[in-house]
């Protein structure tokens, strides 16, 4: 049994590569991510990238001289939408995910732009991060991004100038995964949730972004238990977790420790 304490999931997910990289695998794994005390079947998969915009600096008492990188920007981030609608639609055809009302979240999450506030601004920069489904290639999905950026930059006549947009690949490029049905750890997890929920069963389903099982499920072929605590607001305010849930967490994931070393069978009489 091993315990690891990785960073970097967030962005480039540096931290479980490495552990995976270094040769730190095992028969299963157990990511207590929050998932209100519910297993994860799949995930997806996820591309971060960055756009950038090129306008023309000018000064206040001439600005139709100038062109604004961020006005650039807010018409460029539009567009992409479309491209997210289109890889919704795909959900459809998709075991776990047709339910899902946006499977693939397209996020544009940091913004800059500008030098200073008395001038026409020269540059913006977008960072943000789309995902997809189990089983597709993520380097396909990424020239699906940039065939779609070459297509808006053709089409839109405000981008009409050469070199006003770039594209560019940051972070995680990372395929998604779907969980095995019927492993061994599974069913020794199942057997621990329903001894500390008092006989209720444990749900599944699908958290559609990206998450660290998916280096040790996609490249080592573990299989890869997300299982953990409530929370409320992630990644937004007042964050949070339920102490009763996490203690239930805590007492399934001891359980299931002992039941997967062979020190304790959790289905056994007691």
């Amino acid at each position: 049994m091993q315990i690891q304490s990785v960073v970097e999931e967030e962005i480039t997910d540096n931290g479980a590569a490495t552990a995976f990289a270094l040769g730190f695998t095992a028969d299963a794994l157990v990511s207590p991510e929050p998932t209100d005390e519910q297993l994860v079947h799949a995930n997806a998969g996820v591309i971060k990238f960055r756009l950038e915009t090129r306008g023309r600096p000018a000064h206040p008492r001439g600005p139709v001289s100038g062109q604004s990188a961020i006005d650039l920007m807010i018409r460029l981030i539009d567009h992409p939408r479309v491209l997210e609608r289109q890889w919704i639609a795909e959900r459809e055809g998709r075991r776990w995910f047709k339910d899902i009302t946006n499977p693939v979240a397209l996020t544009i999450g940091t913004i800059s732009g500008g030098d200073w506030i008395a001038s026409v601004p020269s540059d913006c920069v977008a960072e943000g991060r789309i995902g997809f489904y189990p089983g597709d290639d993520p380097k396909l999905r990424a020239a699906e991004v940039e065939t779609f950026v070459e297509k808006i930059q053709s089409e839109d006549q405000a981008f009409a100038g050469e070199g006003l947009v770039s594209l560019t690949w940051i972070g995680v490029m990372h395929a998604s995964y779907g969980l095995p049905e019927g492993t061994e750890a599974e069913k020794s997890l199942r057997a621990a949730h329903v001894e500390t929920h008092a006989g209720a069963e444990l749900n599944s389903y699908v958290m559609a972004c990206y998450l660290d099982a998916a280096v040790f499920s996609v490249h080592g072929n573990i299989p890869s238990l997300v299982y953990g605590r409530i929370t409320e607001y992630i990644h937004g305010i007042d964050e949070r977790v339920s102490l009763s849930s996490l203690k239930r967490v805590t007492k399934t994931l001891a359980l299931f420790t002992a039941d997967w070393c062979g020190t304790r069978n959790v289905s056994a009489p007691k």
